[in-house]
């Protein structure tokens, strides 16, 4: 049977100044859109809003812009993927056998509060799909109940981009909280690599976490085991 993956990307084009853009880290889609594709899955993109997610620029620079990366950007049918998300409205969860959140810092504003990402989060997770993120992407998991009122996180090993990255990274000033300090309010049992910006992930049975851009592919790959 083939499997079916729903990718959440953001609708978020910048920061609090709107002079300073930020948007989805494309290689934290493309990555795990090449191991579902190579394990046969289908795969759709879902965004809060619907419509265009931006890319973050600092995503499709050198060294940043793989080759995965630079054949998104080449390819106008997988462009336009993203020029035309679906809406959350759209997506009948029961369809789709894992959920993905893609990062970036633009996922902040758009994921945690995102009542119908919740409930497709939700839904896929209590029939026995498979929820995941990479980076940022686990802002999205922030306030997502299950049927029993309790936080999907609560007591759950996590983890995300860390704030000795965003700090690493000079971007500390511009962001709107500190997730990973939101991640162990919420009763999370956060997790990082002793190194920043190298590949860690985090299974906790079927929720799966990848810390950094870098542990895009790495998360995609537990999914995909999981899902055999």
């Amino acid at each position: 049977m083939t499997r079916r993956i729903l990718h959440v990307v953001s609708n978020v084009a910048h920061y609090r100044d709107p002079a300073a853009p930020t948007g989805l880290w494309l290689s934290e889609l493309t990555h795990a859109w090449q191991v579902f594709a190579a394990n046969g899955c289908e795969q759709r993109i879902v965004s809060p809003q619907g419509g265009v997610s931006p890319l973050e620029p600092r995503s499709l620079k050198w060294p940043l812009a793989d080759a995965s990366v630079k054949d998104w950007l080449a390819d106008p049918s997988r462009m336009a993927l993203l020029s035309s998300t679906a809406r959350p409205d759209e997506i009948d969860p029961m369809a789709f056998d894992a959920i993905y959140f893609t990062g970036g810092h633009a996922v902040m504003w758009d994921f945690p509060d995102c009542g119908e990402l919740q409930r497709i989060t939700r839904a896929i997770h209590e029939r026995g799909g498979i929820v995941s993120s990479v980076c940022h992407g686990y802002c999205g998991l922030l306030n997502t109940r299950l049927a029993d009122g309790t936080l999907l996180v609560a007591g759950r090993r996590v983890t995300g981009f860390s704030w000795r990255e965003e700090v690493l990274a000079g971007v500390a000033a511009k962001m709107p909280y500190n997730v990973e300090d939101e991640m162990k309010r919420r009763g999370a049992r956060y997790e990082k690599a002793r190194l920043p910006f190298v590949s860690h992930v985090v299974v906790d049975g079927r929720l799966v976490t990848g810390q950094n851009p870098m542990s895009a592919r790495a998360t995609a790959q537990h999914v995909a085991a999981l899902l055999k």
